[in-house]
């Protein structure tokens, strides 16, 4: 299968927002209790932190990280997890259907952040509670002078305010299954005084609105509209979430499920474009793919009710995961001019690419790489690339490229990298790729991940799906010929000689 790409610097998209390559922490099954924070485990630090896991974090690279919820922080009272560990409640979540003990809170993810090396992405509970506690919890992490909250805060130890800069207005708010679920009209006059007053409190923080709960939901598009018609002037991003299954089997829709995903994006920016019109106001609203990634393997796995941090959806990822993980995160490239901020849901144990064992070992599942390699590699600017390449028609969708690409540029660094899915699980590929400006450019490095079967898994065990290195790609002139494999992810990295 021969296939053409062409790039060159005149193609920018925009600048890649570092927070695009974001991750998720739920009060959620093992994701704190057993993932993040494990104080009895062997490898745990002086704060019951879980090196092993810190570890992955960093080689994730992941910039900023989602707290404490999703569906939790509808229920959530922050005030529980602050202070005395003693002294703090347990409580039932309605959430998820398990207690609550508090003793892992606010103050120590901030800790535990702080030693990922990430940022923090806050969300208040706009479902059983309002814009006086949300305003209170943005003064007890971010104000330094003397009021009652920040003194409370500095009297359990922190005298220095934490600086949260970017707070999520709740979660889901459209959904029946959400604690204080609303209306778009209710639900944007709660979040425009919220974001108001969080930001009287803290001027230097941006507030990201709930959008719909997914595409497939029945007020998606028109809880948009509504919403930010309201709180439009006071917030600064939407959210979109978004998760696919392959309960079907059938894999060439499953890697083609990029095409609803760019029509989903493109919807959003369309309503979000409509209010700023109707609104006459030269404002932009950005984009929060605040939650996405596959989920599907694990649901209804039984668990205990009421019971402390039960194995839930523990998904153990598959090769054609990976695959499709890789297609999302190019697809977010391509609209990093209006995407600046999304959250891998999420990062340890929970639908996550770290899977830990109480008391024992670690692995990265299959989705690892993709991510990695993303988040390490696609910094810059984004470029959009002209493919050529053959088509296929699936059950789901029709005229959909083998050939998923992308390629970031840092000017900065003078690198150039091309990521690129083949979604053909016959037919290797010849990318003949014209790098038309980028004189002098030369590849050093390109990795694959190939051979593997769609439905191979990595566990404890054994890891067997894994990144490896290829020769070389060769150059002639200015373009770049590499012979990619069937049903494979590709990165070539270049960098001026």
């Amino acid at each position: 299968m021969k296939s053409k790409i062409t790039l060159a610097k005149e193609f920018k998209i925009g600048n890649i927002d570092k927070r695009i390559y974001g991750s998720f922490i739920e009060h959620l099954g093992r994701a704190v209790y057993g993932g993040i924070y494990e104080p009895n485990h062997p490898l745990a630090d002086e704060d019951g932190f879980r090196t092993d896991v810190i570890e992955l974090v960093k080689e994730l690279n992941v910039p900023i990280v989602r707290y404490p919820g999703g569906n939790f922080v509808s229920g959530y009272n922050w005030e529980d997890g602050v202070g005395p560990v003693e002294n703090r409640p347990k409580r039932l979540d309605l959430a998820w259907g398990t207690t609550e003990p508090n003793t892992f809170g606010t103050n120590e993810f901030m800790k535990w952040c702080r030693k990922a090396n990430t940022d923090c992405m806050m969300a208040v509970n706009l479902g059983t509670r309002g814009a006086e506690e949300a305003r209170n919890l943005v003064e007890y992490m971010n104000h330094r002078g003397n009021s009652a909250w920040a003194d409370l805060r500095k009297s359990h130890g922190y005298n220095d305010p934490w600086g949260v800069k970017l707070w999520c207005l709740g979660n889901e708010m459209d959904g029946a299954w959400q604690m204080g679920a609303k209306t778009a009209i209710d639900y944007g006059k709660l979040a425009n005084e919220a974001s108001k007053m969080m930001k009287w409190t803290d001027n230097t923080i941006e507030t990201v609105l709930c959008g719909s709960s997914s595409r497939n939901s029945p007020t998606f598009g028109e809880w948009e509209a509504k919403s930010l018609e309201i709180a439009y002037d006071n917030i600064d991003y939407v959210s979109l979430h978004q998760y696919y299954e392959n309960r079907a089997g059938d894999t060439p829709s499953f890697l083609a499920k990029t095409l609803e995903l760019e029509e989903f994006i493109y919807s959003v920016i369309c309503v979000c474009d409509y209010v700023k019109a109707k609104k006459r106001t030269k404002k932009t609203i950005n984009l929060s793919f605040d939650e996405w990634n596959v989920w599907y393997h694990s649901d209804n796995a039984p668990y205990e009710r009421w019971s402390y941090a039960p194995a839930r959806l523990e998904d153990i990822y598959n090769f054609e995961d990976a695959l499709l993980i890789g297609s999302m995160l190019i697809t977010f490239l391509r609209h990093a001019d209006r995407i600046k901020i999304a959250c891998l849901a999420q990062l340890v144990n929970v639908i996550a690419p770290i899977f830990t064992k109480n008391g024992g070992g670690i692995f990265k599942q299959t989705i690892f790489y993709p991510f990695e390699h993303v988040s390490n590699f696609g910094r810059g600017v984004a470029l959009n690339p002209i493919v050529d390449c053959p088509k296929y028609d699936c059950k789901e969708f029709t005229d959909v490229p083998y050939i998923d690409s992308i390629a970031t540029f840092d000017e900065e660094n003078e690198e150039l990298t091309v990521f690129a899915v083949n979604k053909s699980q016959e037919e290797g590929a010849e990318l003949s790729i014209n790098l038309m400006d980028f004189e002098g450019y030369k590849p050093f490095e390109f990795i694959s991940m190939d051979g593997y079967d769609k439905n191979d898994e990595n566990s404890f065990e054994a890891s067997p799906v894994h990144p490896h290195k290829n020769a070389l790609p060769e150059m002639d002139g200015n373009i770049m010929t590499a012979n990619v494999k069937p049903f494979s992810w590709n990165v070539v990295r270049l960098r001026r000689s």
